[in-house]
């Protein structure tokens, strides 16, 4: 797919000019949705690495230099929120999309503080990942101020609960302590998805 004088090329188009000559890294622990979101930028014609962790992550984007990234904030040897970290320590102009399958506010705050451009839950697909890039690289338009509602206190806990976990480093056993909970009974808190409101 070229995408040459259509909507969705145009935007394939800006992606590759933006990093031509460089990989996307996608991270993610889930070897089939990494796989898929591979395949798929690759049909759009970007060249693509991958890893399934954390120390393969930086290993990867030490040798390929990733002109954008697209992370998985949860993986077995730490948090999307330090692989942003080390990314931007590595390029500081690398663009990073964060997904999460436990979305939050606390979390969406923390990756786009250490740099991260975009975040969106973990069932986006490769348009909604582009999408995001050139979302993210626009200006703020005047007058583009989310709508603020009071949350319910099933949300306010989920944030509070985030907030806590994104303090202890993404440390599940640190922020149950912290949160004078069970490990168990925090787990299966966040395999919860998160309150609407």
């Amino acid at each position: 797919m070229t995408g040459d004088g259509d909507e969705d090329g145009s935007l394939e188009g800006e992606a590759s000019a933006r990093g031509k000559g460089q990989p996307f890294l996608i991270v993610d622990d889930d070897r089939v949705l990494r796989e898929r979101l591979a395949r798929a930028f690759r049909d759009r014609g970007h060249e693509v690495v991958t890893a399934g962790d954390l120390a393969e992550a930086v290993s990867v984007a030490r040798a390929a230099r990733p002109a954008r990234a697209v992370v998985d904030l949860r993986m077995p040897d730490g948090s999307g929120l330090e692989l942003v970290r080390a990314l931007r320590s590595l390029d500081e102009n690398v663009e990073i999309v964060v997904l999460t399958g436990y979305g939050s506010i606390a979390t969406a705050i923390e990756a786009i503080r250490l740099g991260a451009t975009y975040y969106l839950h973990k069932s986006a697909a490769a348009d909604d990942i582009l999408s995001a890039f050139a979302r993210g690289a626009a200006p703020r338009l005047e007058g583009d101020e989310p709508e603020h509602t009071t949350p319910s206190l099933a949300r306010a806990e989920w944030e509070h609960i985030n907030r806590v976990l994104v303090d202890c480093g993404g440390n599940v056993s640190a922020a149950a302590r912290r949160l004078g909970l069970h490990r168990r009974s925090l787990q299966r808190k966040l395999q919860k998805y998160p309150p609407s409101q």
